[in-house]
């Protein structure tokens, strides 16, 4: 009787710490979507230094997903809205990128990432002026952001963004 026991109380506990490890349900978080985004992003990065462009926008469509989910529960996120423009200018939709960072910055127009973002899009799309506005919202915050934008619109023939 004692062995049937054990052997009950394993079966049942190996059962329940099964189910505690898996997460089986479609309920997922907007920050685990968010951070998988994230994810994405870091490893299509490395693989545009890798020079492996056809694989790093497979994974920035699926990081784009990601954060598009994020965004219906979170819409007043600009973060969010920044990793959709960043993803949307990655994989060459500058149109839709743009109004992301819009989006964002009519949210926080301080917002470091945004601006230099959104600076580099306008070297892309060769909007020079326009990236030089954003170098002057960045001017005073004293941060990396500044530096890069201003190292990537002086040295605009080279890509580098």
């Amino acid at each position: 009787m004692k062995k049937i026991f054990i052997l009950f109380l394993t079966l049942f506990l190996s059962t329940s710490l099964m189910a505690a490890g898996s997460d089986s349900s479609s309920d997922t978080s907007k920050e685990s979507i968010y951070e998988e985004g994230l994810n994405l992003v870091k490893r299509a990065g490395k693989l545009e230094k890798k020079e492996k462009t056809k694989k790093a926008k497979k994974l920035y469509t699926q990081a784009f997903k990601k954060f598009e989910k994020a965004l219906k529960s979170d819409k007043k996120n600009p973060d969010i809205l920044n990793y959709l423009g960043y993803t949307s200018r990655k994989t060459g939709n500058f149109e839709q990128a743009e109004r992301f960072y819009l989006e964002g910055l009519s949210l926080k127009p301080d917002h470091n990432g945004i601006n230099e973002y959104l600076g580099e899009l306008y070297v892309q799309t060769n909007q020079i002026d326009k990236a030089n506005e954003r170098l002057k919202v960045l001017k005073s915050c004293n941060c990396k952001e500044y530096g890069e934008l201003e190292l990537i619109i002086k040295n605009r023939g080279s890509k580098v963004y």
